[in-house]
């Protein structure tokens, strides 16, 4: 997906991974019963922080990095007719590998 924001500072742009739509048993679940997805895809990074010193700290994540964030951190908004969501680097739990 090419993104058409660019975020601001430490923040990161992802595409959430698609929910899970059935169980191991395959037990079809409805939207309402889906548990929101916690891992995603990096589309977009800004600068970095601006520290005091005046430069920009670097960040830990690129672009195509799939990331592990928290269930309810960020914010969901609707680009082009894709969900993405927009978090601070902190908002980050970790990078898979």
């Amino acid at each position: 997906m090419a993104t058409k924001i660019r975020p601001l500072d430490d923040r990161v742009v992802v595409e959430p991974l698609q929910a899970e739509e059935t169980t191991a048993g395959g037990i079809v679940l409805p939207d309402s019963a889906q548990e929101k997805p916690q891992r995603g895809t990096v589309v977009a990074v800004g600068p970095g922080k601006l520290l005091d010193s005046g430069e920009r700290g670097e960040l830990s994540v690129v672009v195509g990095d799939e990331v592990i964030f928290g269930k309810y951190g960020g914010t969901e908004i609707e680009v082009d007719g894709d969900e993405v969501k927009i978090l601070r680097e902190s908002d980050i739990l970790a990078k898979v590998v």
